[in-house]
Parts: structure tokens; sequence; C-alpha cells
């Protein structure tokens, strides 16, 4: 007879490899990884590669001329937050800045001895034209469901053609020259004005988002429109309030700017909504919506003016600059796809 043996075999649990885990954890959270490593890297690129980067100046320098792209960006991040865009900043921004500066020179060559009063009157013009043309997109998007990326589109189109029929294609000159000193140059305690501009909205932005009402219904309008209606959300309301939002600072960053050049320009906002949706994306911003965090952008937005910064000191052409800027829009979607 014959007897056969049966082995029983025992499984055997086999240890992952560290680099597996770490693999695993890389994988797991490349969305939070993307943005502190492009903007290491960079920093350690440019820290090679661009002479006199690394000193005080010129990081100082970086800072003051990321002011303008980071307040268009905070607008824009509360449009993607609610799950909208908005190509037309750029165009706000120039009507903004060829209308506020016609008013200013007009006031000012009826009555020189009153450039505050000149200025008063151009910035509420700025804002207006931010307010209404921001409504005009939410009503747009909100009440008529035309998609945001045709309708701002669209609206950035109008707006540039406004823009220079207004202006006759010319800048405009005569603007008090206060202005520029105050809110172009002008310091507090050593601090340039628009860097307290751009602090100050940074708070205004992240208490809107983290710690009011509207914030709450901001994001889960953006997470998922059906159901924040059936919750009680009036998610119409709060989509035209976020465009509304969003063109302001637009205006905001208009007027800044034309303090800065000291005149009034119909091409200032030509690369900020690439560049304002990039810092966005790059930070993290969801555009789906629903996903977002203010301080996250502040950081994407330095990291696109340092990127900008390195390039120049290696004396490479703006159009290479627009490249880049660019792939890594490109390159930050990729990472950061689940």
């Amino acid at each position: 007879m014959n007897t056969t043996s049966m082995t029983t075999t025992l499984p055997v649990t086999e240890k992952k490899p560290a680099s597996g885990l770490s693999a695993n954890f890389i994988y797991k959270y490349r969305q939070m990884l993307v943005l502190p490593v492009l903007f290491i890297v960079a920093s350690l690129v440019f820290y090679v590669m661009a002479p006199g980067f690394a000193t005080a100046d010129n990081l100082v320098n970086v800072a003051r001329q990321s002011v303008y792209l980071l307040i268009v960006s905070l607008g824009q991040l509360i449009v993607l937050v609610v799950g909208g865009l908005d190509l037309s900043v750029g165009a706000i921004a120039a009507l903004t800045s060829v209308a506020a500066a016609l008013v200013m020179a007009s006031m000012m060559a009826a009555m020189p001895d009153s450039p505050w009063l000149a200025i008063a009157a151009g910035s509420a013009v700025g804002f207006a034209v931010g307010a209404v043309f921001g409504l005009i997109n939410g009503v747009g998007m909100a009440v008529m469901r035309i998609p945001p990326f045709m309708m701002t589109l669209g609206m950035s189109s109008v707006l540039f053609g406004i823009t220079l029929f207004i202006s006759g294609g010319v800048p405009v000159y005569g603007l008090p020259d206060v202005l520029g000193e105050v809110f172009g140059f002008g310091e507090f305690m050593g601090i340039p004005i628009p860097s307290l501009v751009a602090l100050l909205l940074i708070l205004i932005t992240y208490g809107l988002l983290e710690w009011s009402r509207f914030g709450r219904h901001v994001y889960a309008t953006g997470g998922n429109q059906r159901a924040a209606d059936l919750s009680g959300i009036r998610t119409k309301r709060v989509i035209i309030q976020a465009f509304v939002i969003c063109g302001v600072f637009a205006s905001l960053t208009g007027l800044l700017l034309t303090a800065r050049l000291g005149t009034g320009e119909a091409n200032v906002g030509v690369t900020l909504p690439l560049e304002s949706i990039a810092a966005c994306v790059i930070a993290g911003v969801s555009l789906a919506g629903g996903v977002g965090r203010v301080f996250a952008v502040v950081v994407g937005t330095l990291l696109i003016m340092l990127v900008q910064n390195g390039l120049n000191l290696m004396q490479v052409g703006a159009y290479a600059s627009t490249m880049t800027i660019g792939l890594i829009l490109i390159l930050a979607m990729a990472l950061s796809r689940k």
C-alpha cells in the first residue's frame, strides 16, 4: 500500500522593502509634495546658475514684484474653489487702469489742487469696473449656465476691445504724482505700501474662506453644487459673489499697477490669467472646485515669480519665461492627477 505524504506549506509574509514604502508614500501624497518639491528644485537651480539670485536685495525684489500677481491669484482661488474659472482678470485690470487713469487725468486738469479727490474718483470707477464685470461673469455662469471658460474668455475679448477703444491704444498720462509716490513706491515702516495691501488681502481672503459662512458655502458649492442646493445653500448667489470678489481684486491690481507705472496702460494684464491659474493649480487648487487653500496659493505665486526672476538673471528671453511657466503648469497637473 502506497502512502502519499502531504506537505502543508505555510504562507510566507514578505516584508515590503523600505524603498517600496517610500514610493507608496510619495505616490499617495504627491499632490501635497508637488509645490514644495518644485519650489526647492527651482531655488537650487537658480542658486547655482543665476548670479545674484540668493542676495537679500533680489529676494526682496521678488517679494515686491509678487504683489500684483498674488492679489489676482487670491481672487482666482475663490472662483476656482466655487467651481468656476476667470480668464478675464487681465482684461479687467487693463480696463481698470485705463478708465481710472482717464478719470484722474480729467479731474487733475480741472482741479489741479485736489489730487486725492482725483485718486478717490478714479479708484471708485476702477472698482466699479471690477464689480460690474465680475457680476456679469457670475450671472453668466450661475444663471445662464454658460461654461465659465467660454463666459470669461468671451468677456476678456469684449473688455480688451473696450479698453483699446477708450484709450486709443496709447498710454494715459496726467495722473497725480502722489498716486505713484504713495501707492506705487511708498513705504510704511520700511514695508512697501503694495506689500501691505497684499498682506491685508491675504488675511481677508483667509478669513473669508476658512472662518466665514460664505467660505463654507463656497467649498460646499464647488464640491457638489447639487448637494449644496439640496442643503439650502443659495449656490447661484455664492457663485455670483465669488466672481464679483475676483473682479474687484483684479481691479485693485490694475490700480496698483497704474500707480507703479504712472500711466494708464491697455496691456498691463496680458499675462495675469495664465499666471494666476498656474499659481493656483501649482498650489493644489482643483479645477473641478471644492479644494484650495490661501497660504498654498501664496507659495505658488512666489514660485512663479521666483522662476521669472531667475530666468531674467540668467538673461533668458521673455518668451522662454512664458514657456517655462506653461511647462510648470503642465507638470503640476500631471503630478497631482489622481
